[in-house]
């Protein structure tokens, strides 16, 4: 990097370090009750685990890296997982300050909190099981700098979850963000609730339309500063987020809820050009629905290093799906009202958003689905329940990978 280079890099540093001192984001808070109660779900511990280590044997002992924890990730994260040492980093003063709160209120002895920015964590000297950088790179002056920061501190059997804005979703953001910068509106408090009011006056249609419906962010002051006034924002889309990965010296593992880039999934699947998109190479398949959906706001994603021994191995080729143990997705509900013809009930995942990532199952699915237990085997439940429909219980396990209503313990 050139002199020019590098100081351009510490000015803008500098700059989005004072926007987030004047909005700290998300909002603090001072309460996590409700977080904790939901954690207390020992299922949802090991859901939450098998998908980031669908090979590995359970474990609550394990060392998290919260990078550009924002006022309250850290803190989640020490009550979810209160047997784990977990490290939560961020720049803003602010955001430590509220993290520090949170940890002295709840007593979280197994969190610490380091004013620290992302290229500068190979100073804390240790490496981590698990890196959590949500919401972060993308702001970054470089934020390949940053990924490969964070690929220094990962162990090699490591997982990243990793979140980056995606740009097709976020084009009503991009307008009004080009829209204050013409006009000059500073994020200051004053000029935030008139551009409040602004908003309220755009055209039906209007590409942000949506989002100011749907995103409670924009309900607030911080939010709304954080989507249209930030000093450094960029977005990926899915070929330049697999770039970004390489470059970085991970590689993908899956996507956090890969139901909606999944043309077998949801309504792509009965497009006339569905088998034509299906003979495409994996990533390619994932770029073209990207593109049929247009209203992806983020993509997250779970990584590991490229040269890692314990990559994501889940496959239904072959028999080793048999050994599989099957883990409900604790978020899933199982519907019997209402029914499309044929099915005896549906699964939806309420994480997602597209309304058609709806799984309907029949008799003999249901049959199967009610007998995962989080224990069993599939081979041990195909033998309760259907010992001589092995290939409708490989398709129907499948389904469930690949519509987010499952993760798998693979060893056996």
């Amino acid at each position: 990097m050139s002199p020019l280079e590098e100081s351009r890099s510490r000015d803008v540093a500098e700059e989005v370090r004072d926007f987030y001192e004047r909005y700290p984001y998300p909002r603090p808070i001072e309460n996590l009750d409700k977080y904790r109660a939901l954690w207390q779900d020992r299922q949802r511990r090991r859901a939450d685990y098998h998908l980031f280590w669908p090979t590995r044997s359970y474990r609550e002992d394990y060392s998290i890296l919260i990078a550009g924890c924002g006022t309250s990730q850290a803190a989640r994260y020490a009550v979810r997982w209160p047997s784990a040492q977990v490290v939560g980093i961020d720049f803003s003063a602010t955001s430590v300050r509220c993290t520090e709160e949170l940890k002295r209120n709840y007593n979280l002895n197994n969190l610490q909190v380091h004013r620290l920015s992302i290229e500068q964590v190979k100073d804390l000297g240790t490496s981590f099981d698990q890196i959590v950088c949500t919401g972060v790179l993308h702001h970054l002056a470089d934020p390949d700098a940053g990924l490969r920061a964070l690929r220094e501190v990962l162990k090699p059997d490591g997982a990243m979850h990793l979140m980056v804005y995606a740009p097709y979703g976020r084009a009503g953001i991009y307008l009004l963000q080009e829209f204050c910068k013409r006009i000059g509106i500073q994020a200051t408090d004053e000029e935030i609730r008139d551009l409040i009011t602004a908003l309220h006056s755009l055209p039906p249609g209007h590409p942000l339309e949506t989002l100011l419906r749907e995103a409670p962010d924009f309900g607030e002051e911080a939010g709304l500063a954080d989507a249209l006034l930030h000093p450094q924002d960029r977005a990926y889309s899915v070929p330049q987020l697999f770039d970004f990965i390489k470059r970085g010296g991970l590689a993908f593992g899956r996507w956090v809820r890969q139901a909606p880039y999944i043309p077998q999934c949801g309504a792509i699947a009965s497009i006339p050009q569905a088998s034509r998109i299906a003979q495409l190479p994996l990533v390619e398949q994932f770029a073209a629905v990207e593109l049929f959906r247009g209203t992806m706001v983020t993509h997250s994603v779970v990584l590991y290093r490229n040269d890692s021994p314990d990559r994501q191995l889940v496959s239904f080729v072959g028999d080793a799906w048999l050994t599989y143990v099957p883990i409900r997705m604790s978020d899933t509900i199982c519907v019997q009202e209402r029914l499309p013809p044929g099915a005896t009930a549906v699964l939806i995942n309420q994480n997602h958003t597209y309304r058609d990532l709806v799984m309907p199952i029949d008799s003999t699915e249901k049959s199967l689905f009610d007998a995962i237990d989080g224990n069993s085997s599939i081979g041990d439940i195909v033998q309760r329940t259907l010992p001589s429909s092995q290939n409708v219980a490989r398709a129907f396990f499948e389904r469930l990978w690949w519509y987010d209503q499952a993760v798998f313990q693979t060893f056996t």
